[in-house]
């Protein structure tokens, strides 16, 4: 393995595991759009292991792994700029040097946006990161209450942009029904200018949702970068009884309220007329139910011992390693063998299908990420990231 230090280890695996994670959930998007119904509609005699494929995604990967994605570009952010102020000595020189990287990953995310996956996160996690830079030098105290104070507006503004009370008529449900179905037959049997036309709608309703979920994104950046500067990442042997306690609430509170929400959506999936469970409010409630599971994940991996640690890091590191390279060849990948324009296998595939598809691509990433790593040090995509931002040459990202 080439991430020797213990700590870069545990991140890399972290990050593959976040990668993976991403693209349990971000396959149905694939198929159907990043704006419609994520599982769609299931009848109800359906196969079991199509309820339970949908069930699985819903209780331990939707809204899990994005959080932990996020938490870890905060956490290389910490990292990655106090490398460079070391480098180029202060840090403003330090800033700017970021500023770059930030700024290219900004065309990264709007290209993919535009061209391949209307779901893209890279655009937002560019400007999250561009709004937070001149904390790269500041305080821990000034973090740490800036972290308060977003995440708190956050669920607040959540809470209050629930219309609670309201009831979705039949005629609304049915007319969404209806869109989704349209929207579908365009993802899965329309040919390249239909797709794209709706993808490109779809982005930029998108861009517009990113705006609203920038609070939540930043909050997850600036407790990632808490957690490399108070040691919790990096020196997780010195903070076990915080992730023992992590790890309980996680269990205790995030897997039993997470596995609720999904049983909502599996039955909205199987009844989509059902007013019984309020599926929606589930959904806003995800907003912290679903981080808390994540912290849970974060938690036992930062608990396990050497030869567990060693043996996912020989899986799960390469591909951490890449992980925009991953993240991107993902779209490339799904969009292709799902949409119209390429095979349009979304319209065949059962939702167990879909599954078994995703665990698929995993694999192959595996395969992919140990060869490509064994002749260079960097993923193709993190290469150009770098060439493009001219960071110097002894600088190496974390």
């Amino acid at each position: 393995m080439n991430s020797k230090p213990c700590r870069l280890l545990q991140l890399d695996v972290l990050r593959g595991l976040a990668v993976f994670g991403i693209l349990l959930v971000n396959v149905w998007a694939f198929a159907w759009g990043s704006l419609s119904l994520r599982y769609g509609t299931l009848a109800p005699d359906a196969p079991w292991l199509d309820r339970a494929a949908i069930f699985f995604v819903a209780a331990f990967a939707e809204l899990k792994f994005y959080p932990i994605f996020a938490f870890l570009f905060g956490a290389g952010f910490a990292l990655q700029t106090r490398s460079l102020k070391r480098q180029l000595g202060t840090w403003p020189a330090a800033q700017a040097a970021y500023q770059r990287r930030l700024r290219w990953l900004l065309v990264f995310g709007l290209l993919h946006g535009f061209l391949i996956w209307s779901g893209d996160v890279l655009a937002s996690y560019a400007v999250a990161g561009m709004l937070i830079l001149p904390l790269a030098a500041a305080r821990l105290s000034r973090v740490r209450n800036r972290a308060w104070l977003v995440a708190g507006g956050f669920l607040l503004f959540i809470c209050l942009l629930y219309p609670f009370g309201a009831r979705v008529s039949p005629q609304a449900i049915a007319e969404e029904l209806q869109t989704f179905a349209n929207r579908y037959a365009t993802y899965t049997q329309g040919g390249l200018a239909a797709v794209a036309s709706l993808r490109a709608r779809d982005y930029a309703m998108q861009l517009l949702y990113a705006i609203v979920m920038l609070p939540h994104i930043i909050a997850l950046f600036l407790l990632g970068i808490l957690a490399v500067r108070f040691g919790w990442l990096v020196q997780p042997q010195r903070h076990r009884q915080l992730w023992r306690w992590v790890l309980l609430v996680g269990l205790v509170v995030g897997l039993p309220f997470n596995l609720l929400s999904a049983s909502a959506t599996l039955w909205q999936t199987l009844s989509p007329y059902q007013t019984l469970l309020n599926e929606p409010l589930f959904g806003v409630l995800l907003f912290i139910g679903g981080p808390l599971l994540a912290a849970g994940y974060v938690a036992a991996l930062m608990l396990a011992g050497p030869f567990m640690l060693q043996w996912l890091g020989s899986w799960l590191a390469p591909v951490g390693r890449m992980a925009l390279t991953n993240y991107l060849l993902q779209s490339f990948i799904g969009t292709w063998l799902l949409q119209g324009p390429g095979l349009g296998w979304a319209a065949r595939l059962s939702p167990a299908g879909m599954l078994g598809l995703t665990v698929l691509i995993m694999a192959g990433q595996v395969v992919l990420s140990r060869y490509w790593l064994r002749y260079f040090r960097q993923g193709p995509f993190e290469a150009l990231w770098r060439s493009l931002a001219r960071l110097p040459s002894a600088y190496k990202p974390n």
